[in-house]
Order: structure tokens, then C-alpha cells, then sequence
């Protein structure tokens, strides 16, 4: 389900031929998708990524949608080309913390909300798919604090 009032999609920012390749290689790679998931994970990404490029506060991908960033990550060339054209600049991966790695000295929590990161791509004039972000819009930003890493009142679990 489609929450918005414009036609803007992820897919729209790159060419059909780099959507197919990728949308294949999420499929490949994870087999226990829903086949209609893969098109989804990689438009929501894409959208996720244009919204970093306009927004200024942190805002951080759902599980499922980073899943379609990690596959665009491995195409550095047409990863670092699309930054460049649409940011003007590279988008960094910042992982969230595993519970291996040293906590931070500051208080402030790791991770950005996932209602920010709906607010900003909807701001942005892209389309939302609902379910990849957890919910419905309303549910994330009034039952979900924290991104998908460590989230303890996410509305889907």
C-alpha cells in the first residue's frame, strides 16, 4: 500500500536496466523474499537514498530497505555515479553498533528514528510502501523511537 500525493518513485532516479540488475541480485541473494519484495526493497531504497541527499538530519533505512542499499553499495561504480547526481556528493553506510563494538560515550541514542526518515522521504516527494518501513506512517511516529537495529517498541514485532 501507497501512502502519498505524488508519482515520484526510487526506481525513477536510476535506468530500468540498473533497476532490473539489481532488483535480481536482492532476489538471488535472498531467496526467502516474497518475489513481489525485491522491486519493492530496491524503489523504497532508492527513494531512502534521494531523500539523503535533501535532508540534513540523520535518517536511517528500515531492515528491508537496507537490504536494497547494501546491493546497490556493491555496485560501487554506479553507486558512487548516482551519490555524485543526485547528492553531489558520496552517501556513506554507516552500520548501526553490534553489541560487540564500544558503546559511545554519549547519552544520545544510536540510530535515527524511522518516523524522521518517513517524514523526510515523503518530504522529498517520493512515494512510501508502508510495509517496508514497518507499519503505517502513523504507527512510526507515534510507536517507533529507534531504526531497525535494537528497536525494543517497533509497532512489527
Amino acid at each position: 500500500m501507497l501512502l502519498t500525493s505524488t508519482t515520484r518513485t526510487g526506481r525513477e532516479l536510476i535506468s530500468e536496466q540498473l533497476f532490473d540488475q539489481l532488483t535480481a541480485r536482492i532476489a538471488r541473494d535472498h531467496p526467502d523474499l516474497d518475489s513481489d519484495l525485491p522491486p519493492r526493497i530496491l524503489d523504497q531504497a532508492l527513494a531512502f537514498l534521494g531523500a539523503c541527499a535533501l535532508t540534513i538530519e540523520p535518517i536511517g533505512p528500515s531492515e528491508l530497505v537496507d537490504i536494497g542499499w547494501h546491493t546497490f553499495i556493491l555496485h560501487t561504480r554506479d553507486y558512487a555515479d548516482f551519490c555524485h547526481r543526485i547528492a553531489g556528493r558520496f552517501i556513506h553506510h554507516q552500520p548501526e553498533p553490534t553489541s560487540d563494538d564500544p558503546q559511545p560515550s554519549s547519552p544520545e541514542p544510536i540510530g535515527a528514528p524511522i518516523a524522521r526518515t518517513v517524514s523526510a522521504i515523503t518530504a522529498a516527494g517520493f512515494a512510501l510502501d508502508q510495509v517496508l518501513w514497518g507499519g503505517t506512517a502513523a504507527e512510526c511516529g507515534t510507536k517507533c523511537s529507534q531504526c531497525h537495529a535494537g528497536c525494543t517498541d517497533s509497532p512489527t514485532r
